[in-house]
């Protein structure tokens, strides 16, 4: 027959282990519960009505299609996303190619009134929607210049730019400049050196950067509502228009499509961080 010895500190160490693998409920614990209620459930809501047959969801009276169905036979809604995707697309594409070039010449060089280039390009950013709206249709007013959807793909590049630029200015800070500078000692001109080695490495920030101003130029409502023509709508201004007499049930189906829709850009975001960041 054998004696086991046991050691104090080993209990110690079991209590311990016990102890902390209890979950304790804490005050931080059941605020950050309700933030999540509070902020996701009505998401939830919306989505639940947008399958009731209802019109005017005021009670559950059954589960149906037909609105998310009505809803890609409605030609307004269906013209008025062509016009955002429009939008959308041109500014991102424009922003994309100026946003990085303008964040690389603010990393690389040094030229009098940087400093004032910077903030000025990041002004957007924090100047609220409707100052820079106002002042859009002031400029386009001042210039003759006729609203109609170019007018409002030239406002949003305005905000577009300033997002891209950040978001590729951020991913410039992490890279090793070691790499271009021997690309050039062994003979690439720089812009073969840019084409070659920074811009592959800068990728992953720009489709981060073009997916957040996707995002946000789908979103817009002030700044498109000041700059568009007569007889141009997006979807956000159509939507708008649309629930000032109540929310209808097509337009819970619109916002659970858009909401999906912009879910699916976050992952893709996201997936492209995590890769950039395994193989970095």
């Amino acid at each position: 027959m054998t004696n086991t010895v046991t050691n104090p500190e080993d209990k110690i160490l079991i209590d311990l282990s016990k102890s902390q693998a209890k979950f304790q409920f804490s005050w931080q614990v059941i605020f950050t519960i309700l933030m999540f209620i509070f902020m996701y459930l009505p998401i939830f809501v919306l989505g639940f009505y947008s399958f009731n047959k209802s019109k005017y969801s005021a009670g559950w009276e059954g589960f149906t299609l037909q609105w998310y169905i009505k809803l890609f036979e409605d030609t307004r809604i269906l013209t008025a996303l062509q016009n955002s995707l429009t939008v959308a697309i041109c500014a991102v594409m424009v922003s994309a190619v100026i946003g990085t070039l303008m964040a690389v010449g603010l990393a690389k060089y040094k030229f009098r009134g940087k400093s004032l280039y910077l903030g000025v390009s990041y002004l957007p950013l924090i100047v609220p929607d409707i100052a820079i709206a106002v002042a859009t249709l002031v400029f386009l007013t001042a210039l003759a210049i006729r609203l109609s959807l170019w007018t409002i793909i030239a406002a949003h590049i305005v905000f577009c730019l300033a997002y891209v630029g950040l978001v590729v200015s951020t991913r410039l800070a992490d890279l090793d400049p070691c790499l271009e500078e021997a690309a050039l000692d062994l003979g690439a001109t720089p812009v073969a050196a840019f084409i070659k080695i920074l811009l592959p490495q800068l990728l992953p920030g720009i489709a981060s950067g073009c997916l957040l101003a996707f995002v946000l130029s789908m979103d817009d409502f002030l700044i498109a509502s000041f700059t568009s023509g007569s007889g141009t709508t997006t979807l956000p201004m159509e939507i708008f228009s649309r629930i000032r007499t109540g929310v209808k049930p097509d337009i819970n189906a619109l916002s659970v499509i858009l909401i999906l829709a912009s879910g699916l850009i976050a992952i893709v975001g996201e997936f492209l961080r995590i890769r950039s960041d395994k193989k970095s």
